[in-house]
């Protein structure tokens, strides 16, 4: 019997409601949206229509494994350890911009300890091999 009381003691009251009044039944009071202004939102850095590559934001490094050789001479394909935000269409676009070269496709792969690589397949007039060489891969 004292505990009951004790709990009800430290619950906080219930307020009753306050005086209804006509006409105001369900509307809540609307404030003004805020103007741009009151924001306090900066300029965007890149200007819309512009895309940022940041090279080494996206490209980390080339894996210079002993598969990664066999897979430079064999399938004629590039292995690089990339950002795991990026995707298929900046990595072209960096990898044309540093090496200068065309490539047939890119393939990803996440691997289980969060890291992502990308596979890009060079075309048979490139020689992966030759691109490592002149790029400092090998």
């Amino acid at each position: 019997m004292v505990l009951k009381a004790k709990k009800k003691a430290l619950l906080p009251l219930r307020q009753k409601p306050g005086p209804r009044i006509e006409g105001q039944e369900g509307v809540a009071e609307r404030c003004p949206l805020p103007q741009k202004e009151d924001l306090n939102i900066p300029p965007p850095s890149v200007p819309l229509g512009e895309t940022s590559l940041i090279t080494n934001a996206i490209i980390k490094f080339p894996l210079t494994t002993e598969s990664a050789m066999m897979r430079i001479e064999d399938n004629n394909t590039l292995i690089f350890l990339m950002d795991i935000k990026a995707n298929k269409h900046p990595i072209k676009e960096v990898v044309k911009k540093l090496y200068d070269i065309n490539m047939v496709m890119v393939n990803m792969l996440i691997q289980p300890d969060g890291e992502k690589r990308a596979y890009i397949q060079l075309p048979p007039d490139y020689d992966a091999l030759d691109v490592a060489n002149k790029t400092g891969i090998i």
